[in-house]
């Protein structure tokens, strides 16, 4: 039997949201467990890709939320970036 081809070229276009959709339809597939073994190795690996592309669009994403800086009297003086809090 042939391993299924694994479609990876479509997913660096990708919505953050269409991704994460996708992987969790791959999730729920996977956690049922009634895909055939060469499906689901292949499943995975496009869900690793998923994942990899989701956590790239969030750093990304981080990179680009500053916070901003008021002043005493309420007014926007400046930004730095944001860092959460540990």
């Amino acid at each position: 039997m042939a391993k299924p081809a694994v479609n990876l070229t479509d997913i660096k276009g990708m919505s953050f949201e269409r991704a994460l959709k996708e992987l969790e339809s791959i999730v729920t597939r996977l956690e049922r467990g009634d895909v055939e073994l060469e499906e689901s190795i292949a499943i995975y690996e496009r869900g690793e890709a998923l994942k990899d592309h989701c956590d790239r669009l969030l750093k990304q994403a981080e990179a680009k939320v500053e916070k901003l800086i008021v002043g005493p009297g309420g007014e926007v003086s400046g930004t730095q970036p944001f860092r959460p809090q540990d």
